[in-house]
């Protein structure tokens, strides 16, 4: 700090995090809530009203809609450009539609894009900016932007990621940045992160409190708050997802000692009567909006009841739904269908193919392979295990009818593990049906490798693209199974 410059000064940090092309506002209990319109015209009015104020994203602005997902993503950059944040970090779901057509959309920003950790492998080369540096009001605001290999192993295309790019542990990457620009008097630290909630206040323990991290703005475990996490004298915050809402700090920054000295945090409801809406921005999804409606609109089936999937760590009627399709589909035996690629929380009793595009966004190839029935038990148990239920970077899976399978968490026992009315036994052999995202996540996600499964017999392709065979089936196919409750195929006792 300068001669005579003032030692306290006020910053507001607004942030968001996994969007998931939330952007148009729906009406709850009568009232107008988010959308990216309402969103920009609450970031506009703030930065009106007070001064130092940035705006940044924790990744995941990608999928998760039709006007997302009908134009790859550059509807998406569109969108974020008018918003105009001030710096973004990539999420996991940035990659899903290529490595290469990411960094084509990074050219197509207005923004600043930041990763400190992800590299090319042959060349050791980042792939994006590490760390960005806003000087606002006489002050250093310093940025870096972390992913982990945990997030991009999950990738849906991880072959890609995992051929062609490293991730670089987090902690050291933040020291070396932290090292390099300390020098330069920073005031003021972020770490813009989409690793989890849960790790998140790993990494904060992991570091020296020499470096000068001040605050953690996270995404990815889609957490919402009450108030933030406080570890190793780091703040830690999320946003939820989508666009309901928005992080709000309000700091007093100590630019002498460079810290936090005092600061309020809320998470803000985007609603009609405390947000303008945006013209220009209601001009643009609309435009898009009238576009997609057109071919997106027609009706693909009639259910006889609404299909929810209110909580992606359960059985859950729409998961239902689709394992049973898969079952049929596949012919195989054992279905698990990723909870987490069902991505609103209900659909129906109409299905559009928007709303089906909006629900089920994702393709790519299905495998059937066989398994040992103790094998499959011990799929099941991994699936289960405790560290499941204690972090937030895992998988849960929906299954088909015809399994009754419970499991107690006190004693990793299963007291009941039945197919088709009869228990399950160990040498049984059953086929099982999982998405190409699953398979090659097959020992950290089940439990099993990839030689264990070979050893049974050929691995085939019993699906070309998951998304089309969906579509097709629930337009065309005689029959489909519906619930009004849930079929507790998978219970945790």
């Amino acid at each position: 700090m300068g001669m005579g410059q003032e030692r306290y000064k006020k910053l507001i940090l607004l942030h968001s995090n996994d969007m998931h092309g939330d952007f148009l506002a729906e009406n709850v209990s009568d009232e107008l809530v988010g959308g990216v319109s309402m969103l920009s015209g609450y970031i506009s009015k703030v930065k009106a009203e007070e001064k130092n104020v940035l705006y940044c994203i924790a990744g995941d602005m990608f999928r998760g809609s039709v006007i997302d997902s009908e134009y790859l993503g550059y509807s998406t950059i569109e969108i974020m450009n008018m918003l105009s944040p001030d710096v973004v970090t990539i999420g996991n779901h940035e990659t899903d539609y290529g490595l290469s057509h990411l960094l084509f959309m990074e050219k197509c920003a207005r923004f600043p894009i930041i990763n400190a950790n992800l590299y090319i492998k042959a060349n050791g080369v980042r792939l994006f900016k590490p760390y960005y540096i806003a000087e606002i009001d006489g002050m250093k605001v310093l940025f870096i932007g972390i992913l982990t290999e945990e997030v991009m192993s999950s990738a849906a295309n991880e072959k890609v990621v995992g051929s062609l790019v490293g991730v670089s542990d987090a902690a050291s990457e933040i020291k070396r940045i932290c090292d390099t620009f300390n020098g330069v008097d920073i005031d003021f630290t972020v770490l813009l992160t989409h690793i989890g909630f849960e790790n998140d206040k790993l990494l904060a323990a992991s570091l020296d409190p020499a470096l000068g991290i001040d605050v953690i703005i996270g995404g990815h475990s889609h957490t919402f708050l009450d108030e933030p996490a406080k570890v190793n004298d780091i703040l830690i915050v999320q946003a939820g997802t989508g666009t309901d809402q928005i992080g709000r700090f309000d700091i007093v920054v100590d630019t002498d000692n460079n810290s936090v000295s005092s600061y309020t945090w809320q998470a803000v409801p985007i609603t009609a009567s405390t947000c303008p809406n945006d013209p220009k921005m209601n001009e643009l999804i609309n435009e898009l909006k009238s576009k997609t409606d057109l071919k997106y609109g027609r009706t693909l089936r009639r259910l006889d009841c609404a299909l929810n999937h209110e909580n992606r760590y359960k059985q859950t009627t729409l998961g239902n739904f689709y394992a049973d399709i898969f079952q049929k589909i596949t012919g195989a035996d054992m279905v698990f269908y990723t909870s987490g690629s069902i991505r609103t929380i209900s659909i129906g009793p109409v299905i559009t193919l928007g709303d089906l595009m909006n629900n089920s966004p994702y393709g790519g190839p299905m495998f059937k392979f066989k398994v040992a029935g103790k094998q499959l038990k011990q799929m099941v148990r991994h699936i289960c295990r405790d560290e499941v239920w204690e972090g937030d970077a895992h998988e849960f899976y929906q299954i088909p009818s015809g399994w009754e399978i419970e499991y107690d968490r006190s004693s990793h026992e299963f007291t009941k593990f039945n197919y088709k009315g009869e228990p399950l036994k160990d040498d049984k052999i059953v086929t099982v049906a999982l998405r190409d995202y699953d398979y090659n996540n097959i020992e950290k996600f089940m439990g099993i490798s990839e030689d264990e499964i070979k050893s049974n017999g050929s691995i085939k392709t019993t699906v070309t693209d998951i998304k089309d065979s969906l579509y097709e089936f629930i337009e065309n196919a005689d029959e489909l199974p519906a619930y009004p409750e849930v079929n507790n195929r998978l219970v945790i006792k």
